[in-house]
């Protein structure tokens, strides 16, 4: 199972919402076939975050709201996390 664990900073929670993020965070992860990318998984790990700070902490509804702010995006590799918005970046060839 994919941890949120190791991105959390001084962030306290217990057991159950843990375990909400971490089903969260690997089904998304799992969806969006972004396993082995850490910048990626981390952009998907701070809005999980974000959102079970808010009070959402229910996998299922936490994966459905990232994915859903993803979807329009090519890749989330190109993502950034602003605020409460998964923000993908449009990168050029030029620079």
């Amino acid at each position: 199972m994919t941890e949120i664990i190791p991105f959390l900073q001084d962030d306290a929670f217990g057991p159950d919402e843990l375990r909400a993020m971490s089903t969260a965070l690997e089904e998304v992860c799992r969806m969006l076939e972004v396993d082995h990318d850490q910048g990626a998984r981390e952009v998907i790990a701070a809005r999980i975050l974000e959102l079970a700070r808010r009070g959402e902490c229910d996998p299922e509804r936490l994966r459905d709201r990232v994915l859903r702010e993803a979807d329009a995006a090519p890749a989330v590799a190109d993502a950034e996390w602003e605020g409460p918005l998964l923000v993908m970046n449009s990168r050029s060839e030029n620079g």
